[in-house]
């Protein structure tokens, strides 16, 4: 299909859209910048919920059953300090990948305005998504569940209810490897535990019963190793995928890549940003309450 001078694609051969045929044009930066994201999806914030409340299930296993009747402050203090710190910055990392928009492309941009104002040059292919009706950029992929195309999608986790995508992989990737971390530590303080309990008395080392001590004890077990094998796997393929520039999708889909690849750190430091410093591991980083608080008021960008 020939338009004004460039080729214009897509599956259905829709022709463009005027600014009356139900899409609005695309909105302007300022008008992104004041709506909150957030998906609508029921199994998503289903698996929202859980996630927290298994945090806040290991955090209190931890605290009170294990590290508060210990007789050692210090092991109490130290434990007790460095996994409440790992579970809130896991829990930041969660709501940032949760609320950050992944990379959506405006819906409905696809109008005969909006292609006259790109200025694209005679011949230049371009795709356009028949389900958003939006310009598909390159490497973009339609979400059936965001009901939106998103820039470099690598995923859908219905564990943070949103798509994993150009905006928000480097807090996906903290949150994996924070909750891997304090997995671990659970597990670890389990082990300490049960064999504090047998070298000593039962009823000394912990202020809840032997029973019910076991069966807590047992079940944050089965999370920690559950999560631990979870998380780890899905943090190393999260950062193959950076340092080769291949999505999951693109992977899977064995996409020969027509674009220029940022290998190894050039595709850490494009994910992350700048050079290596702890501002890499710091999922409060770039965090504006202001902008926050602004964007509440502004309303909400729903998936539909």
């Amino acid at each position: 299909m020939q338009s004004s001078g460039h080729r214009f694609r897509d599956v259905e051969h829709h022709p463009l859209l005027n600014e009356s045929d139900g899409y609005n044009a695309s909105p302007s930066e300022g008008e992104l910048a004041d709506k909150l994201w957030f998906i609508r999806d029921g199994c998503g914030m289903v698996c929202a919920v859980i996630t927290w409340m298994l945090v806040f299930y290991a955090d209190f296993v931890v605290t009170f059953v294990m590290l508060l009747p210990s007789r050692d402050f210090w092991y109490s203090v130290i434990n007790g300090t460095l996994f409440n710190c790992f579970a809130v910055l896991a829990l930041t990392s969660h709501l940032r990948t949760m609320l950050t928009d992944p990379g959506a492309v405006p819906k409905g941009n696809a109008t005969k305005e909006y292609m006259e104002s790109l200025q694209l040059k005679p011949g230049e292919v371009i795709y356009k998504c028949p389900k958003c009706c939006s310009i598909k950029p390159e490497r973009a992929h339609h979400c059936s569940i965001c009901k939106r195309c998103i820039r470099k999608m690598d995923h859908h986790c219905p564990w943070v209810n949103n798509c994993v995508g150009e905006k928000n992989q480097r807090f996906f990737v903290l949150f994996t490897m924070y909750i891997a971390l304090i997995s671990l530590h659970a597990l670890i303080l389990c082990g300490l535990q049960l064999f504090i309990c047998v070298r000593g008395q039962w009823m000394e080392c912990s202020s809840f019963s032997p029973p019910v001590t076991v069966i807590l004890m047992i079940f944050l077990c089965l999370e920690g190793l559950l999560f631990l094998t979870f998380t780890a796997v899905m943090f190393g393929t999260q950062i193959h995928s950076i340092c080769n520039d291949e999505t999951e999708i693109e992977r899977l889909k064995s996409e020969k890549p027509t674009w220029e690849r940022r290998l190894r750190w050039d595709g850490m430091r494009s994910v992350f940003g700048g050079t290596p410093s702890f501002l890499w591991i710091n999922p409060f980083a770039g965090l504006q309450v202001r902008r926050f608080l602004r964007a509440r008021k502004g309303g909400t960008e729903f998936s539909v």
